[in-house]
């Protein structure tokens, strides 16, 4: 890659980084179109905050049972990214947890207020994950369980970008959190951000994880991606921001669900 266009990527990279974490990121110019570029690096941020979590999880595992070392690692995962997912998680049960028009469904999702369906949502789903994560790391080797961390940060947001390319934008595009998405991401980035996911699994496999068990744990996360987007399209006609953080919190989680199963 030419020098120039390789600077060019590693700026996406650093827009996708303060995009989706709370790292302090300064970049000496700046173009709007960067925004919607970025996301073929989703992928490759997650799999660093995926490292954080797997090295807070290495970390407590000297000192604390499994299930008090997962929840620390996913706390460690929350603050990186300052709640995002979970909260898009939350609003897409409130809004879509009841039997109600498009219209009033996107009015609720963007009601800061946490509703009961939210609360469940996001209970359930980070209950879930711990319980797999506390299997994962009682089973498996240290190495192996934050390969999984790494590879399932990953490769759900590569399912959140597969999600922006082939749904339409659903919301209001002046008042979203996916704004700089409003217009369709191209295909290109979206061959990017699996290459990044590709070389998770591969890494996963490396730090020795049958390829049998990732391959599962991808075809899980491609399964719950896939209802997601019909779900999605068939409610609001398309995603929006907070859709996108609750599918990058259920394929996450189906990751881990699929290597548990696996692993039991």
């Amino acid at each position: 890659m030419p020098r120039a266009g390789l600077r060019h990527e590693l700026r996406l990279v650093a827009v996708a980084l303060q995009f989706l974490t709370r790292v302090p990121v300064r970049l000496r110019d700046f173009d709007p179109a960067w925004l919607h570029a970025c996301a073929r690096h989703f992928p490759l941020v997650g799999a660093g905050v995926g490292a954080l979590g797997a090295a807070v999880l290495f970390g407590a595992l000297q000192l604390w049972p499994a299930p008090v070392a997962v929840l620390l690692s996913m706390a460690a995962t929350v603050w990186l990214t300052g709640g995002f997912h979970e909260d898009g998680l939350a609003d897409t049960c409130d809004g879509l947890g009841g039997a109600v028009a498009r219209e009033r469904a996107l009015a609720i999702m963007k009601d800061s207020r946490l509703g009961s369906y939210g609360a469940l949502g996001l209970v359930l789903t980070l209950a879930l994950k711990a319980a797999a994560l506390c299997v994962l790391a009682s089973a498996g080797s240290a190495g192996a369980v934050a390969a999984a961390l790494v590879m399932a940060h990953g490769v759900s947001r590569a399912a959140a970008v597969a999600l922006l390319v082939a749904l339409p934008y659903a919301g209001d595009p002046d008042h979203a959190k996916a704004k700089p998405f409003a217009q369709q991401v191209g295909a290109g980035s979206l061959g990017v951000a699996l290459g990044w996911a590709a070389l998770l699994a591969a890494g996963a496999v490396a730090a020795g994880w049958p390829p049998a068990r990732v391959a599962a744990s991808l075809a899980a996360v491609a399964g719950v991606a896939w209802v997601c987007a019909g779900w999605l399209r068939r409610r609001l006609g398309g995603y929006t921001g907070d859709g996108l953080g609750a599918t990058q919190q259920w394929t996450e989680l189906a990751a881990y669900l699929a290597l548990a199963a696996q692993v039991a």
